[in-house]
């Protein structure tokens, strides 16, 4: 069975485990010492515009500036109407420093890079993806096919997208209907009218926050197979309780907080996998293994026979080998985040259908890939390139820093190397005028090798050029790490001590790619917008089952829509009796059937809606609040629900939520 493990034992980092049985296909981590900016909406300032790059620069509270290409400027911030541009848009006529701007977040902050925006920002729902400002953006999701895909465009077809809009029915959005879509479509449009009016505020500040690694898993990764998500602390498993109350009602149950006292991911006996993550080698079964470099161009993957010898020659070998190693390094790329370009040296192979062989064996295992990748062919070299989407930081960019010693290379210039290379730049020091005193503060094993091996050196130096040479030997320096002082006559002091020298050194720490600076985590305008009622999924089996009728199946939802009309017509005595104390159905949040019924028609409709009046005027109203409370106690499954955006029942149209709909960090 498939689980899915949060652990959030540690304040500092919580992990999210995707596991099958006891094997892990997926993980993602989030350290609270790293602020994540991707899909995170922003108001922003153009700072500078560089027609040279045709891009612009905006200070959207980032440490860096943002890099903005003219390509993701949506044409409503353009200071030129559509009739004045004639030929080819030059970004200096049409956007100005000062300018403000709301970007998302499309790349993170890499090194020296700064991160890079969009003003075509998308908010993601459970099944569908929001283009608020992008109306010629849309569709289905390329993953989806066949049947499924002619279903969901005639259920595309019939949602209420407005004109300047655009929306993508995402991979969860499979099998379901058009009332569970237009559901999450009304979700997305409360939340893109709660973040134009935050909007309203002068820049830079954060709009909307794309949810924390909890929200993002559950939303991302929760489908049918997966068989139940395991917590093992209260907080976080009320955080995801409560998102899939909201969003999941009938998943509810696969909630379940974990309470042994052996650790959640050594229970599963995951901890190991997880570690093989952090390793440059991971060993395959069959006794090869796989060599993973990341590189500034690229993600170099070595593939090593080593101790494998499953073949009856060294052909069957090679592919049993290339077989295994295809599998693990999809995996691998998956559990690190790797994106960008990657190059697969696999283990020659002289036969084509071997190569053939290897080649979709990659394919099959990327399928399960939430991203894009591009896969070639495998060369006459035997490499194999790629290219892999990136959804988030990877691994290794949230956990490491550069290595303060070698700065990134992995190797350093050994002891002699290093000696001889200080010799030769204390030489061309003492040669320049005015030279008095040469200092040179060494690591202990190299100043050893300069004083010994190379004395007659020194001495050299010093009668040739008539200076003094002080080595300063350092505990606290190791190679290749040094400094060379030149002093000239007037700032020497002749009673000075070589040994009363201090070799403490004041150097600026390495570049490490990293910004070590304390996160300060600003608070959204808009973090969370509540929808007034829980989503219309399928209900699960046992709720059919209390009634003692089984679950209809998808394919009998016409059958079943004209009896669900036909009981509506005429509802029973106890219906009409309860309806004197709970007020009329259109009042109340939908009742949740085994499966969703279809939307009525809209004569129906406008005949329903000039009746309420008259019903509400016999029947007394039930608030907002009790209708919210009866919907939760009848369903099992909301915890603890907030307040949520007005609806007018007599229209059916949603009330733009106020500020203090909003409900912030």
């Amino acid at each position: 069975m498939k689980r899915m493990l949060i652990n959030a034992t540690h304040s500092e980092e919580l992990r999210v485990a995707l596991v099958d049985g006891q094997k892990l296909y997926d993980l993602d981590i989030e350290s609270l010492a790293r602020d994540q900016k991707k899909s995170n909406i922003y108001k922003g300032k153009i700072t500078r515009v560089e027609p040279s790059l045709e891009a612009a620069f905006v200070d959207f509270g980032g440490n860096r500036h943002g890099f903005l290409p003219l390509k993701e400027i949506s044409r409503e911030y353009f200071s030129k109407g559509p009739s004045e541009i004639k030929g080819r848009v030059n970004i200096a006529d049409v956007l100005k420093e000062g300018q403000e701007i709301i970007v998302q977040v499309d790349k993170e902050e890499r090194g020296t890079k700064g991160a890079a925006l969009t003003t075509f920002y998308s908010l993601a729902g459970r099944y569908m993806v929001l283009m608020p400002n992008n109306p010629r953006a849309g569709g289905i999701s390329r993953r989806i096919e066949g049947d499924e895909r002619d279903d969901l465009k005639d259920a595309l077809a019939t949602l209420e997208i407005p004109k300047d809009m655009g929306a993508i029915i995402r991979t969860a959005g499979v099998g379901r209907t058009a009332e569970e879509l237009q559901w999450d479509l009304k979700y997305l449009l409360q939340l893109a009218e709660a973040i134009k009016i935050a909007s309203e505020r002068s820049s830079p500040f954060l709009i909307y926050q794309e949810g924390d690694v909890i929200t993002r898993a559950v939303r991302d990764y929760m489908r049918d197979d997966i068989g139940e998500i395991l917590i093992d602390t209260d907080d976080a498993f009320e955080q995801a309780n409560s998102f899939v109350s909201q969003v999941m009602p009938h998943l509810t149950s696969r909630v379940k907080r974990y309470t042994s006292d052996v650790p959640l991911f050594n229970r599963y006996q995951i901890e190991g996998q997880i570690e093989s993550a952090f390793q440059r080698e991971v060993r395959l079964p069959s006794g090869g293994s796989v060599v993973i470099d990341p590189t500034e161009a690229l993600v170099s993957i070595d593939i090593n026979s080593a101790r494998a010898t499953k073949g009856s020659d060294i052909e069957e070998t090679a592919l049993n080998t290339n077989l295994e190693a295809a599998d693990e390094i999809c995996r691998q790329l998956r559990l690190r985040d790797i994106g960008g370009l990657i190059v697969i040296d696999f283990i020659d192979m002289s036969s084509t259908k071997n190569q053939r062989a290897v080649e979709n064996r990659v394919r099959d295992a990327l399928e399960v890939d939430r991203a894009k990748i591009q896969v070639g062919r495998i060369s006459r070299f035997g490499l194999l390139e790629m290219s892999r989407q990136r959804l988030r930081p990877s691994l290794r960019e949230i956990s490491h820093i550069l290595c303060p010693r070698c700065e990134g290379l992995g190797t350093i210039r050994d002891i002699e190397s290093s000696a001889l290379a200080i010799l030769r730049l204390i030489q061309e020091e003492a040669l320049k005028d005015s030279s008095a005193e040469i200092r040179a503060f060494l690591p202990v094993p190299v100043a050893a090798f300069v004083l010994n091996e190379k004395r007659q050196m020194i001495a050299d130096i010093e009668s040739q050029n008539g200076v003094r040479l002080v080595v300063v030997p350092s505990a606290e320096m190791q190679t290749p790490h040094y400094r060379v002082e030149r002093l000239r006559s007037n700032d020497v002091e002749s009673d000075e001590a070589s040994y009363a020298i201090s070799p403490e050194i004041e150097e600026e720490p390495p570049e490490t790619g990293v910004d070590l600076r304390p996160v300060v985590r600003e608070s959204a305008a808009v973090a969370v917008v509540r929808d007034e009622a829980p989503a219309r999924s399928a209900a699960p089996a046992k709720v059919a089952a209390d009634v003692g009728q089984e679950a209809p199946k998808p394919a009998a939802r016409k059958r079943t829509a004209s009896k669900g009309k036909k009981a509506q017509a005429s509802p029973s005595l106890f219906k009409r009796m309860l309806s004197l104390f709970t007020g009329p159905e259109e009042e109340a949040a939908p009742k949740r059937d085994a499966k969703p019924k279809r939307t009525k028609s809209v004569k129906a409709a406008q005949a329903q809606q000039a009746t309420t009046p008259e019903k509400a005027a016999r029947t007394p109203k039930k608030s907002s609040d009790e209708s919210q409370s009866t919907e939760t106690k009848k369903t099992g499954t909301g915890r603890r629900r907030r307040k949520s955006p007005r609806t007018d029942a007599a229209t059916e149209t949603v009330v733009a939520p106020e500020i203090t709909d909003v409900i912030s960090p």
